[in-house]
């Protein structure tokens, strides 16, 4: 199994910005790509000891992109509480069937 890629933006009111990068880079990546159906970033806010944390996580097929966000190797993430930031809105559950 391929590794999913994961990036903490830390406190979730600051992190519109790198959140807005990186939805944008996984559209340029979706609409280069000639199958798109698994490339997504999703987000979720977790826990991180006294404040609430925004979490990226992107698909294994959104490699390309992971050195310039800063992204690194992660589990498959729980599909609890996770939102499409961009890209495939099947990518989930395709690749959690």
């Amino acid at each position: 199994m391929e590794s999913w890629f994961r990036i903490n933006l830390g406190d979730p009111m600051l992190a519109g910005e790198p959140q807005d990068q990186i939805a944008s880079l996984v559209e340029a990546t979706c609409r280069a790509a000639s199958d798109s159906n698994e490339i997504a970033a999703f987000i979720r806010h977790e826990s991180g000891g006294l404040h609430c944390e925004a979490i990226v996580y992107l698909t294994p097929a959104a490699a390309d992109i992971t050195n310039r966000v800063n992204a690194v190797p992660c589990a498959l993430p729980s599909s609890e509480g996770l939102s499409l930031l961009a890209g495939s809105g099947a990518a989930l559950h395709q690749l959690l069937s």
